[in-house]
């Protein structure tokens, strides 16, 4: 049943819900779970207005899918109506499986199990209480619709999700850089003829900004040094008490975050579903105030430094720090002289992650765009000011984390 109700977005002003399956959805518990779960993790110790939610997100999203549907409906392109809720409901959904603290924990909680496999499941799970429209929709969130545009708009390299993150992201973070034209791209989406989704080849701009955009959005807000260092503590404060439950200590949790740290190499079921749909945010945050208090060593010590914001260092380097072997072997010595811990546990105080950020990946997903003559090019073939070939060049940083108490 069509519906005339809207709820307000500081970002969109206003976000129509169209349908009485929408509106059940939103206020489904799996979906009012997102309210409970930041958009951006620890970015709030660097941005302070960046509180925003998941919730938020997957709403602007779905609201950004009608209008790319009723752009290439305006184009003479058919889109039924069934078809039509059902890509809304996928975009909605599309987050539904995220864990506390979005990204950060998505390997650990669940034992490597990504979100895009829990939202899954969820998809699944509801199509008894919702139907084809919800059948139709996993088909387009997990791509076997055979449709592909529709999948395209939900998860490609110019997506509804991307739309709306990098426009939120860059207004609750007030960094402006990444500020996009999300009203001209949609206005310049098309389909190639072969039934993908593409750009007309007037829109170039649009993109080759969005590409820009979303490049910088990665190095200054999600890959900054002290957001990087908060989530680097809390996967270690998450693996330490994960082997210490298993190993037979009692660490005192929620009753969803304690069923977790006991889970491990398991098959993921409805009834861990279940479970894994009752985390969020706060029962980290709360077992976090509990963990200042443990008797653990290293366990007491990650938890009141990340509590009180005494992170740990982040160096940002293009070189591997393993290449200087000499340098880190005296870190780990002063660190094991500071802590007075066991060798065994170093791995918790001292790290190394690689990240990659590619801006554009041609070939995969690539984006197209239409010329009048039906010419379809990928934008890395077309762009000449991105210089695709340079974009690459400083894709891999490495992040060394340690202490800052042994400088």
């Amino acid at each position: 049943m069509r519906l005339n109700k809207v709820i307000n977005d500081p970002i969109y002003e206003f976000i129509p819900i169209p349908d009485e399956i929408i509106l059940s959805l939103i206020d489904h518990e799996y979906f009012q779970r997102l309210t409970r779960i930041k958009q951006l993790g620890f970015s709030y110790l660097v941005f302070p207005g960046a509180h925003h939610t998941r919730f938020a997100h997957s709403l602007g999203a779905m609201y950004l899918m009608q209008r790319a549907l009723n752009q290439l409906n305006d184009q003479g392109i058919y889109i039924d109506d069934k078809t039509y809720l059902s890509s809304l409901i996928a975009i909605l959904m599309h987050d539904i499986g995220h864990g506390p603290f979005s990204h950060t924990l998505e390997a650990l909680l669940a034992d490597n199990i990504t979100h895009e496999f829990i939202t899954d499941i969820a998809m699944k799970k509801l199509e008894k209480s919702y139907g084809e429209p919800m059948t139709i929709a996993r088909q387009i969130f997990n791509n076997s619709y055979p449709v592909k545009f529709y999948h395209q708009l939900v998860s490609s390299q110019l997506d509804m999700d991307r739309l709306d993150y990098l426009t939120r992201d860059s207004f609750y973070t007030g960094v402006s850089e990444g500020i996009i034209n999300t009203q001209r791209i949609i206005y310049m989406l098309t389909l190639t003829a072969d039934g993908d989704l593409g750009i007309l080849a007037k829109g170039i701009y649009s993109i080759e900004k969005f590409i820009i955009a979303r490049k910088i959005m990665y190095w200054q807000v999600y890959f900054h040094k002290t957001t990087m260092a908060a989530d680097e503590m809390l996967s270690q404060v998450i693996k330490r008490a994960k082997y210490l439950t298993q190993n037979g200590t009692k660490v005192s949790a929620t009753e969803p975050l304690e069923y977790f740290l006991k889970y491990h190499n398991k098959e993921f079921t409805e009834d861990d579903l279940d479970v894994f749909m009752q985390i969020d945010d706060y029962d980290v945050m709360t077992a976090l105030k509990i963990w200042c208090n443990h008797d653990d060593n290293i366990l007491r010590l990650l938890s009141s430094k990340l509590l009180n914001r005494k992170l740990f260092r982040c160096i940002i380097q293009n070189n591997n720090p393993l290449n200087d072997e000499k340098g880190i072997n005296e870190l780990k010595q002063k660190i094991l002289s500071k802590f007075k811990i066991d060798k065994d546990d170093l791995q918790y105080l001292i790290n190394i992650k690689a990240i990659e950020n590619q801006a554009y990946t041609p070939h995969r997903d690539q984006i197209n765009l239409v010329y009048k003559n039906g010419e379809v090019k990928d934008i890395s073939m077309a762009s000449d000011q991105l210089h695709m070939e340079l974009l690459p060049n400083d894709a891999m940083k490495y992040f060394l984390f340690y202490p800052k108490e042994i400088e």
